[in-house]
């Protein structure tokens, strides 16, 4: 029993040995790694980060009534260029009843209040010419014509006021019924005219619509909004976690959706204090001035993305980062360069800014030294 496991021993080292030696022979018959190799080149590298938003004018006017009424006529449709004072619509002003009724009643008492006041001042005026012809006879004492001329004037002042009643309550009726009245110039107008010199963006009434003036309860009916489209901002929103690498006044490059193969220059202008939270990340907005956009037609509310230019170098030495390797003790960077036929030695090197894709070189390299690509996948993968 012990010689026949004995035999079974021996016939294992002898196999295993013999697979040793035949996995030995058949690695020294494989042929030997063969490294590609890559020169530096002189790159353009920029560190950017992308927001998302839409274009919008810079300024956007809402051309509101200052009376309340129905749309009688739009003279204006969006796409139009219009000038400050252009008409843009008529209204018609639609009068209460109860208002109106109440205003008629208001002329009648101020009509009734001036009859009252011109009688009066009638027979205040014959006691005062009888008392004046007196007085200036000697017959009557100067403080007894001063009561009279007192009354007189108190007459006189009378009348006048009661005509001014009279001519309110009118202009009052005027204007409930007409929206405006004589005398007010611009101040009541049933023309709508632009504020601005602008496109028409939007005309969001039609002809038989009620309006509302703007007043302290409500912000009124926009009847169209107007903007200089020459004057275009991108408004767009970051992450919280990209927000920290960006500041005022850093250039973008806005690309447009529905423009394609052409680039916008922009500058940061504005980045909120305060974030919003959207599908459960911070979001913080950010709008910037779009540059030089006259020969190209910007239509309002288009998407768009913008790049935030961080930091960029132009025409530097630099290297893919996939030739990049690091010392596993120390953690600097260094590459491979080709000395012979598959030979290499390791050279250090300086890195600066890199955009994932290439890493600057500052030291270590020139143009003309062949890297060796340490990673390079060695034919197809074996299944």
């Amino acid at each position: 029993m012990k010689r026949t496991t004995t035999v079974i021993v021996l016939i294992l080292i002898v196999i295993t040995f013999g697979g040793a030696l035949y996995y030995l022979w058949s690695k020294n018959q494989e042929d030997p790694i063969t490294y590609n190799t890559e020169k530096a080149s002189k790159e353009t590298i920029v560190v950017k980060t992308v927001a998302t938003g839409s274009i919008v004018p810079k300024e956007e006017v809402l051309i509101k009534p200052n009376i309340s009424g129905v749309i009688e006529e739009v003279y204006i449709e969006a796409g139009e260029y219009v000038n400050q004072g252009d008409l843009i619509a008529k209204i018609r002003v639609i009068p209460n009843v109860s208002s109106l009724t109440s205003a008629k009643n208001t002329i009648a008492s101020n009509r009734t209040s001036l009859e009252t006041a011109e009688i009066n001042f009638k027979t205040q005026k014959a006691i005062y010419d009888r008392q004046k012809e007196l007085f200036d006879k000697g017959v009557i004492a100067a403080n007894e014509f001063d009561q009279v001329n007192n009354s007189y004037l108190q007459a006189k002042q009378s009348v006048e006021q009661a005509r001014i009643n009279v001519q309110q309550a009118r202009q009052n009726y005027d204007i409930i019924k007409t929206g405006t009245t004589s005398g007010l110039g611009n101040i009541a107008q049933t023309q709508v005219r632009a504020t601005v010199s602008g496109m028409v963006l939007d005309v969001p009434v039609k002809a038989g619509n009620q309006v509302i003036e703007a007043n302290n309860f409500n912000e009124g009916t926009s009847i169209a909004s107007l903007a200089d489209v020459k004057k275009m901002i991108f408004e767009g929103k970051v992450d919280e976690s990209e927000v920290g690498k960006i500041k005022e006044g850093l250039p973008l490059e806005i690309t447009v959706g529905a423009i394609e193969n052409e680039k916008f220059d922009a500058v940061l202008d504005y980045i909120a204090p305060k974030g919003v939270e959207e599908n459960g990340a911070i979001q913080f907005e950010i709008k910037g001035s779009l540059q030089k956009i006259d020969s190209t037609f910007i239509r309002a509310g288009l998407s768009a993305n913008a790049s935030i230019i961080l930091d960029k170098t132009e025409d530097v030495l630099a290297i893919k980062e996939a030739l990049v390797q690091y010392d596993v003790k120390t953690k600097k960077p260094y590459v491979e360069i080709a000395v012979g036929d598959q030979k290499f030695e390791r050279r250090d090197v300086e890195l600066g800014l890199s955009n994932g894709i290439y890493v600057e070189v500052k030291e270590g390299i020139s143009e003309s030294d062949e890297i060796k690509v340490w990673n390079q996948l060695q034919g197809p993968p074996q299944f």
